[in-house]
């Protein structure tokens, strides 16, 4: 069951010259669905949470595999799904479709830091609590 979903077109900005998506995009996508289900899903946005906040969610692991191409003009939908929260860390899986096609899979761990230390620092209440809700939804 996915948290989040959000669709993405397919841009010449990321085709290389066949007309395919240039891998390092998808890590752009993938980025994009996290920050827009921050400030949707969370109500939290990149901003608020970077400047407001004076904290940061790098992604420290991301492992992909790529299933088949997507080309230029295609309509992917991602898919976020919380998989789980650590004191600081958070596990999350993306997938990429188009109707029943799957075009990548993504597993991804997001660190809660400090903005200027960079040092690891427990996830907000607020946030924290949004997030274990929908865990506990998911069940």
């Amino acid at each position: 069951m996915a948290h989040y979903s959000q669709q993405q077109k397919v841009l010449f900005q990321h085709c290389d010259p066949a007309g395919i998506v240039f891998y390092p995009r998808y890590f752009e996508m993938i980025n994009g669905v996290v920050e827009s289900w921050f400030e949707e899903g969370l109500n939290v946005s990149f901003a608020d949470l970077h400047f407001k906040r004076d904290s940061a969610v790098p992604t420290v692991t991301i492992n992909t595999t790529f299933k088949a191409p997507s080309r230029l003009g295609d309509v992917l939908e991602l898919e976020l799904t919380v998989k789980k929260i650590g004191g600081a860390s958070l596990d999350l899986d993306v997938v990429a479709s188009i109707a029943d096609s799957r075009r990548f899979e993504a597993t991804l761990t997001l660190v809660h830091v400090g903005r200027e230390s960079g040092q690891p620092r427990p996830w907000p209440q607020d946030i924290r609590d949004k997030i274990e809700n929908l865990l506990k939804e998911a069940l």
